[in-house]
């Protein structure tokens, strides 16, 4: 997967479809539409609250910063964690069993290699265009220099499913979660139960990908615009 997804849902089509209870403790400016999600911007993501059970609407950034970590640096190479190691990795082995979440998204995008100065960008969703979940971890790390918390999270990939090998873009693909398995993959679970056979490859019928024009490649550019298919 590259570090790139989109999310054109707003904060209260989140909170329908993750069945959160409190997307309304937020402002509306980090829960907006947002069509080029980068690392290390902050985005909404739903954990499971300790005390309720329920699902929990909370604002983390994106490249997973582990609780034991010197400093931030690690950041910029956690933003996506292997599913084959990820209960052996010094990163994710803690998070996996008690800090999993669920992280909003529409899209995501990659990049063909064409030539050596060539890539075309493509976009790749469900087949019925709604918003969907990719498996992911959370953790909390604090600043010794400031003393400020920073709450942050990764997406976890898998092998690619057909769609994906088929137009040679990438070796990977995030873990992209079934509705009908949210609920477990938030929920308690002994360590010899972890839902690890979740993380595997979303079934490629259920997905489309599309070539879309070189403006995604700036992440400064963010709007539906970047949709638009072109030959």
């Amino acid at each position: 997967m590259s570090g790139r997804y989109g999310r054109r849902a707003d904060k209260q089509r989140i909170a329908e479809w993750m069945r959160t209870h409190n997307a309304d403790v937020f402002d509306d400016s980090y829960l907006a539409p947002s069509y080029n999600v980068a690392p290390q911007s902050l985005q909404p993501v739903v954990r499971s609250d300790s005390e309720t059970g329920q699902g929990e609407l909370t604002i983390k950034r994106w490249g997973l910063i582990p609780f034991w970590a010197k400093d931030s640096k690690i950041a910029y190479s956690t933003i996506n964690a292997k599913a084959e190691t990820i209960t052996a990795s010094p990163a994710y082995r803690e998070a996996i069993k008690r800090r999993r979440c669920l992280v909003p998204a529409y899209l995501f995008w990659e990049w063909k290699k064409l030539d050596a100065k060539t890539k075309q960008p493509h976009a790749i969703a469900l087949e019925d265009d709604s918003l969907f979940a990719f498996a992911g971890l959370w953790d909390t790390w604090k600043d010794k220099a400031t003393g400020q918390a920073i709450h942050t999270y990764t997406v976890i990939t898998t092998d690619p499913n057909e769609l994906i090998s088929g137009l040679s873009i990438h070796d990977r693909m995030p873990v992209i979660l079934h509705r009908r398995d949210y609920e477990r993959w938030l929920g308690p679970a002994e360590p010899s139960q972890l839902p690890i056979d979740l993380l595997r490859p979303f079934p490629a019928e259920g997905m489309k990908a599309w070539k879309v024009g070189p403006a995604v490649g700036n992440v400064r550019n963010n709007n539906p615009e970047l949709l638009i298919p072109t030959e």
